[in-house]
Formats: structure tokens, sequence, C-alpha cells
């Protein structure tokens, strides 16, 4: 299995909310290009909760549901989510 690299970076508070949104998405859409969808969706969730302004975004339970029932299993659904943030 090889191992993918993601580009880290620590917001601070005061970053840009949508600047901060873009970020996330970046990442999240690097694991999908790996083809990782699980850690995708936990790069989303985890990178939203890092700036005060995208923290306990409701997509992310919405996601969890999604993932539950199927609907995130391919590349192209994960995309489609992860796009759909806003």
């Amino acid at each position: 299995m090889t191992q993918t690299t993601i580009e880290v970076h620590n917001w601070d508070s005061y970053a840009d909310r949508n600047d901060h949104l873009q970020w996330c998405k970046d990442r999240a859409l690097q694991y999908v290009d790996a083809g990782d969808l699980p850690q995708a969706y936990a790069s989303m969730g985890s990178d939203l909760g890092k700036h005060p302004e995208t923290a306990n975004h409701s997509a992310i339970a919405l996601g969890m549901l999604f993932i539950m029932n199927g609907n995130l299993s391919t590349p192209e659904a994960m995309c489609k989510f992860i796009n759909g943030f806003n």
C-alpha cells in the first residue's frame, strides 16, 4: 500500500472562512484522488473543526448517514459531497 502525503497547515481562528473551507476541500480531495475515501471524509470533518466558523458543520453528520447507507462509496460521490460544502 502506498502512503499518501497530504499538505498539513494549522489555521488560526482569524483565517477567512471561505479560504479555510477551500483548504479543507482541497485536502479531502487529495485523499479521494489517492483512493482513500474514508480518510477523505475524516479529513474534511477534522479540518472543518479547526476553524470556529466551520466547526460542527451540519453536513458532517449528514455525511455519516450517507456513508452508513453506502451513498459515498465511489470517488465521484465523495467528490460531489465534498464540493457541496459551503
